[in-house]
């Protein structure tokens, strides 16, 4: 029975390191052979867009948190500007039916003729919008984003700790039910097999891949705020207005950082 148990723990060991070593694998030719561009020049911070350090609001939006992140910027965004209405129960309601930019017509197009769409509709239908997607290509192009298949490293080491947490309840369990007489310390030792492979593969990626992420290469984590090399405005250019400084705040933290009660629950009742 207690070789059941250990090839239970031995398959998922095996499965998951696999998917890590690849996910790791993709990101290393993602970002290893390409050379990131230089820096484009600041923009100025009181633009549409709200860029900064060459990247806009947008980008650095897709950066922290995939498009999802950014069709929340750009909602909020609109809101700020009273162009549209964010209502805490998840509803947006177009106010001003004019975009200022590829993303914001994007939006407008989202929520459609009626005016008025709830907020996870309006989420994915930006998502798969090819406003959206152009920016992400950008970025892929600079060497700044990950592409579709190097994505996913932070649930490939979820599932190699969840084998390294399975390979111990195997373990407990086949010491549980070996027969009497059964040597269950020589049982146990057949169980730290599955264990080093997976702790292992988790020191290895620590080390090397950390931090983990979906939509940021290291030179894009670089390029975000309090990351070296950064500089958040122009020294030529007046200091950001409020709502721009609360804007990048949701772009790099995502929904819970904003200090809105309406806004972030209209974000977060619809599903955000």
């Amino acid at each position: 029975m207690w070789l059941l148990f250990l090839l239970v723990a031995c398959a998922a060991a095996a499965l998951s390191c696999a998917q890590l070593c690849r996910g790791a694998v993709a990101v290393a030719r993602a970002t290893g052979p390409a050379p990131v561009p230089a820096p484009a020049p600041v923009p100025d911070p009181d633009a549409a867009d709200g860029s900064a350090a060459g990247l806009t609001l947008y980008e650095m939006a897709y950066l922290s948190g995939g498009p999802h992140r950014l069709a929340d910027v750009v909602l909020v965004l609109m809101a700020q500007q009273r162009r549209l209405l964010l209502a805490h129960t998840g509803w947006a309601t177009v106010v001003d039916p004019v975009g200022l930019d590829p993303v914001e017509r994007a939006t407008l197009s989202a929520i459609g003729p009626d005016g008025q769409r709830r907020i996870p509709a309006i989420r994915e239908a930006l998502v798969a919008d090819e406003a959206v997607r152009a920016v992400g290509d950008r970025l892929v192009a600079a060497g700044l984003a990950l592409p579709a298949a190097a994505r996913g490293l932070r649930n490939a080491v979820r599932q190699v700790q969840g084998a390294t947490v399975l390979a111990l309840l195997c373990a407990a369990a086949a010491y549980a039910t070996a027969p009497a007489g059964e040597d269950r310390g020589q049982l146990l030792i057949w169980f730290t097999l599955p264990l080093i492979l997976t702790l292992g593969t988790l020191a290895v990626a620590r080390f090397e891949l950390h931090p983990y992420s979906d939509w940021a290469t290291g030179a894009g984590e670089e390029r975000l705020p309090g990351r070296p090399g950064f500089t958040a405005f122009s020294p030529s250019s007046p200091a950001p207005v409020a709502p721009l400084a609360s804007l990048m705040t949701l772009a790099l933290h995502g929904p819970r950082a904003l200090t809105d009660p309406t806004l972030r629950a209209a974000l977060h009742s619809s599903g955000a």
